[in-house]
């Protein structure tokens, strides 16, 4: 099918609208409890104690979000532990409960509070994934909870957005958990509606209804107007599909230019420049210059950022770059890993472009 990548794009970028009416775990709520099947590092918590602050973060090890987002965790519990804060690393979702001991043993000082593995043993996917995550329908990891004095969720979101001051509210029992419930509440229907919007524009997108398509685009951004990137972006390629490339380009150049620090846009942007399909018309130099801005967020030690840039480098005719980018690649990646990006160097240095 001629739209099939964008259809994948409109159902992976639509996933950050998803809804939660079907939520029975709110904040305001008591806290479900704790349902732990071992614990890997950390003393044991049995039970949410009165007077205390607790933070249960739901990640796993194949999680690249996940592996960002730990260390501002950890940093901000070594601030609070001894104010009455105690940290949970809840494991959910894992492919494979022995890797979690070696993950966290390499993490070590960036990963310093309890950690737990789910409990399995009469729940496949897990009690803690079913009764806290599943419950308060939040799909995707890390997500954070945090729990009040009184025993109650207080908060409920991306680790990477929670702050000292939240903390501290919450600590000082200063935090207005009725006014954060009913903005939740109100977000969810928000997101509610947009969810309603992105099965349409799925449906559009597969009939190749473009003008459509980038009407209902357009109500989603209105929908939510503090994101504008899932919106922006999924026009970028509904205009590609259109084969209006100028217009498309010209969209991509400006949003990648709004949220240079966004590793996942740019590196979305450029590879759907110089990957996707089909295309009649590709800017590689606006390419290479979202997988530079990705690379520089990741310090140069992302292999998968790396392979990008190599391509964008090699598309616009510098072999040399590209052959010294997909070297680091190769020597950032894993071992088991690498054998993809050895390949694709071998490429490089015979001077042909490798496969998508």
């Amino acid at each position: 099918m001629k739209n099939r990548w964008l259809l994948a794009l409109v159902s992976v970028f639509a996933a950050a609208f998803s809804g939660r009416a079907a939520a029975t775990l709110k904040i305001g709520d008591p806290a479900p409890k704790l349902q732990v099947g071992k614990w890997v590092q950390g003393e044991p918590v049995k039970e949410f104690e009165a007077g205390k602050v607790y933070v249960v973060e739901f990640w796993a090890t194949w999680c690249g979000p996940c592996k960002v987002s730990i260390p501002h965790l950890n940093e901000l519990y070594s601030k609070y532990k001894d104010k009455g804060v105690i940290v949970i690393g809840q494991d959910c979702w894992e492919e494979d409960d022995a890797e979690v001991a070696p993950f966290v043993k390499k993490m070590g000082s960036n990963m310093t509070y309890r950690v737990a593995l789910d409990d399995k043993s009469k729940v496949e996917k897990g009690a803690m994934a079913t009764t806290w995550m599943q419950a308060a329908d939040q799909s995707g990891i890390p997500t954070a909870f945090v729990i009040n004095k009184q025993g109650k969720i207080a908060w409920i979101g991306h680790p990477m957005e929670m702050t000292e001051k939240l903390w501290d509210d919450i600590l000082a029992d200063k935090y207005d958990i009725a006014k954060a419930a009913a903005d939740h509440e109100k977000a969810a229907a928000a997101q509610a509606h947009v969810e309603e919007l992105s099965t349409k524009l799925r449906a559009a997108v597969g009939a190749q209804k473009w003008d459509e398509a980038l009407g209902i685009v357009d109500e989603m951004a209105k929908a939510d107007p503090e994101n504008d990137i899932s919106p922006q972006f999924m026009k970028v390629n509904i205009l590609l599909m259109q084969k209006k490339y100028d217009d498309a380009y010209k969209i991509a150049g400006t949003l990648s230019e709004a949220h240079p620090e966004e590793q996942r846009l740019q590196l979305a942007l450029a590879w759907a420049i110089v990957a996707q399909p089909g295309l009649e018309k590709r800017d590689t130099v606006l390419a290479e210059k979202m997988a530079e801005r990705a690379n520089k967020t990741t310090g140069g030690k992302d292999p998968a950022v790396l392979e990008v840039l190599a391509r964008t480098q090699f598309m616009n005719g510098k072999k040399d770059a590209a052959i010294a980018t997909e070297q680091k690649a190769v020597d950032q990646a894993p071992a088991g890993e690498v054998d993809p990006f050895k390949t694709n160097l071998q490429s490089y240095k015979d001077g042909k472009l490798p496969p998508t």
